[in-house]
């Protein structure tokens, strides 16, 4: 009897662990991001990864990825290459299936010497660097955040509808401030845009009158803000109010970051900017809906990067039906019709044959700022 017992015990706990083994001891699906928590892309990569934390929060919610919970394995790169290539090695040997990279350009491309020799799938869901893909041939590496050169393509477009044939441009001197203005220049001069006055405020100014000043006195259809630091950008909107200037102001991406809402607060009525972020578009409205019921914060376009690249990732596997590096790489490049948050209305992902950038070349949007706060698209499109 003691022996029927115990053999009917055995059976009973032999079935619970095969009952209890799928969800009890299965392993989690672990993608990696690599961040920048002090360094000086901390400003914008912070957010993202916000967004991609409350993505594996809502995949995990729904039952995880492959009837497996998703864990997401952080590493702060601080903004520097050789750092992001030794977070980028620690998480492909923690198992990492897929790995998103939201810091600095540079460090990104170094990652991305290790994700090329470990075959691990890579991408960066909000860099806009147009040599991410063509510097290195890494066919394990995509980009979904839109490129620098499609978001100044959008602003042209949007200044040649309103017939703006002399404009001005106003910049800072940091080095990606001028990269941004020669990048601006380019597209003017190619579009025969007449540019009839350009003008730099040092870091460190404390007015940018004189620049506005001459600015004023050429009378220009339009006014092009290509800088990129955000002091800079609001003495230029000061000295712009307090000059009594009335010129259309055209702001690049920098200009779409709430936190000019605070700091620039009553010189921003009027101002356009380009941005991949439509709050019409209905999968971007339930994303802020269910972020901020979430978290108390409403969500902006980094939030919403970091939330599409994690679900991308996510999508590729659960079509690969495994974390098999090889199948998920597939997967990836085969992408196609993924509607996200980020992008205009009707805009979605996808790679074409032999390309690794994503974002839809009409994806972005011009918005207009009216009073303090972001306000309708006014312009879709590079056309």
């Amino acid at each position: 009897m003691k022996k029927t017992f115990l053999n009917s015990a055995l059976s009973l706990v032999a079935s619970a662990i095969v009952l209890m083994a799928p969800g009890a001891f299965a392993q989690t699906i672990k993608i990696g991001l690599i961040t920048d928590k002090v360094g000086p892309a901390k400003g914008y990569a912070e957010p993202v990864a916000q967004g991609a934390v409350y993505a594996v929060k809502e995949l995990n919610s729904r039952g995880g990825l492959l009837g497996r919970q998703v864990e997401l394995l952080v590493e702060d790169d601080q903004g520097k290459p050789d750092v992001s290539a030794t977070a980028a090695r620690k998480l492909v040997d923690a198992g990492a299936a897929f790995i998103l990279s939201v810091s600095l350009t540079p460090a990104t491309q170094q990652a991305q010497s290790v994700t090329l020799e470990t075959k691990t799938p890579h991408m960066t869901p909000s860099n806009s660097g147009d040599t991410l893909t063509t510097q290195i041939t890494n066919p394990n590496f995509w980009q979904t955040g839109p490129l620098a050169s499609t978001q100044i393509a959008t602003l042209l477009s949007y200044a040649r509808n309103k017939n703006y044939k002399r404009v001005a441009l106003v910049t800072e001197n940091s080095a990606l401030g001028q990269l941004t203005n020669q990048f601006f220049k380019a597209g003017l001069e190619k579009s025969g845009m007449q540019i009839v006055s350009e003008e730099v405020v040092s870091g460190g100014s404390t007015t940018a009158d004189p620049q506005m000043q001459k600015v004023r006195a050429a009378n220009p259809d339009a006014l092009f803000m290509t800088g990129v630091t955000t002091p800079e950008n609001a003495l230029i909107l000061r000295s712009y109010r307090q000059l009594g200037m009335k010129t259309p102001i055209l702001a690049n991406y920098n200009m779409s970051i709430p936190v000019y809402s605070s700091i620039a607060k009553g010189l921003l009525d009027g101002v356009v900017f380009v941005d991949a972020f439509d709050p019409a578009k209905a999968e971007t409205q339930r994303f802020i809906d269910a972020f901020k019921k979430d978290t108390g914060n409403e969500p902006y376009n980094l939030n919403g990067y970091g939330y599409d690249g994690l679900m991308l990732a996510a999508d590729a596997i659960k079509r690969a039906g495994s974390t098999d590096k090889d199948k998920v790489r597939d997967a990836m490049q085969s992408t196609k019709g993924f509607a996200g948050v980020m992008g205009g209305v009707g805009t979605s992902y996808g790679f074409a044959d032999g390309k690794r950038t994503g974002f839809d070349l009409n994806g972005m949007v011009v918005r207009v700022y009216e009073g303090d706060k972001q306000g309708k698209v006014v312009h879709v499109g590079t056309k």
